[in-house]
């Protein structure tokens, strides 16, 4: 923890600022190691957690060598806060605008400037690299279960609640993710389409591709993957997508190095994709940072400028989606060394199932 808290500062600094005030739950915990209600605080001393005592017992149990300071809930947190950071020059990642406005009435000089969180979390330690690829081999698991379970005249609601069960038995939960209400995206035939799919009550039919993007965390930690698989035998047009692809999939990882601007891994997956004339139907961008959240910095766009460094992790995910017929998704959560390591081990060869 003392190394992160460096980074933590070097970052503030390198903005102008000496202190750092967290308020979202994935800076306090990168921060701290306690994911709760509280106000995290960060200076050349130390780290502190000023929290409502409800939560102060579990804070001083879970923290990192934090010192832990009791006040009143919701906006009793910001006194306690303002006077730890008595002469201070901090920056917040607060996003709140109401909470902002009390932080600036009683901080003085207090910025809302979340790039030192975001910059640091980017470059991932090696305990953070050990549980996202733990995270990432339960998911592998996960596909062997869809491999095995799914069927015909299966809805995807039903497949939905045997991932989460198996799932939450490895201690990998929900994100919370905003783009869906669900936990995951089972999305067959035409709902393929649908790049954030919400699951439905629809049942598979022979012919279907099925899109089956798994998204959860452990211990924090959040890893992404996407497989389509096939019930039955499909079209061959349908099998000719999902083998374009996984060739751009391939182009993008293999353009996946340190020093590349991750808008050229975006463009390595489009230019493919549009070569074989199905560029209109790539509605996405390529990928996004993982870690604390489903998506973080570095973004794998077109119009991206950051350049990937070792022990960023980022996702590679192109898809083909036609409306009203089918979609396509292969995903990788990988990260990035001297060679791209892929984190999911799970067959990228379509899967056909009953």
């Amino acid at each position: 923890m003392d190394a992160r808290w460096r980074t933590l500062l070097d970052h503030a600094r390198q903005a102008g600022y000496d202190s750092l005030v967290a308020c979202t739950p994935e800076n306090l915990f990168y921060m701290t190691g306690f994911w709760g209600e509280a106000i995290g605080i960060l200076d050349e001393d130390g780290a502190t957690i000023v929290a409502p005592q409800l939560e102060a017992p579990r804070a001083a149990a879970e923290s990192n060598h934090c010192d832990i300071v009791t006040a009143d809930r919701g906006s009793g947190l910001i006194p306690a806060s303002a006077k730890a950071l008595a002469g201070r020059q901090p920056a917040t990642d607060c996003r709140d605008h109401s909470t902002m406005m009390l932080l600036k009435k009683q901080i003085p000089g207090i910025t809302h400037q979340p790039s030192p969180f975001s910059n640091s979390r980017m470059i991932k330690d090696p305990g953070e690299i050990r549980i996202l690829k733990r995270a990432s081999a339960a998911i592998d698991g996960l596909f062997g279960v869809c491999a095995e379970s799914m069927a015909a005249g299966q809805k995807e609601s039903e497949l939905q609640a045997i991932l989460m069960s198996r799932a939450m038995e490895q201690e990998m939960f929900d994100t919370g993710y905003a783009s869906t209400l669900n936990p995951l995206i089972i999305a067959g035939g035409p709902n393929g389409a649908l790049p954030h799919a919400q699951v439905t009550s629809r049942r598979f039919k022979r012919g279907d591709l099925v899109v089956v993007d798994i998204t959860l965390r452990h211990k924090g930690y959040v890893s992404d993957a996407t497989r389509t698989f096939a019930v039955g035998q499909i079209p061959q047009k349908a099998a000719d997508i999902y083998g374009i692809v996984r060739e751009s999939q391939e182009s993008g990882i293999k353009a996946t190095s340190p020093g590349k601007p991750c808008h050229e891994i975006d463009g390595a997956c489009r230019t493919l994709i549009g070569e074989r004339g199905y560029g209109e139907f790539f509605i996405h961008s390529t990928g996004h940072g993982i870690g604390l959240e489903v998506h973080e910095q570095p973004t794998v766009s077109g119009s991206s400028q950051i350049s990937l460094e070792r022990g960023m992790a980022i996702t590679v995910e192109p898809g083909i989606y036609i409306s009203g017929r089918l979609g396509v998704r292969i995903e990788d959560s990988v990260m990035v060394g001297r060679r791209p390591s892929v984190m999911h081990k799970f067959t990228k060869e379509l899967v056909r199932v009953g």
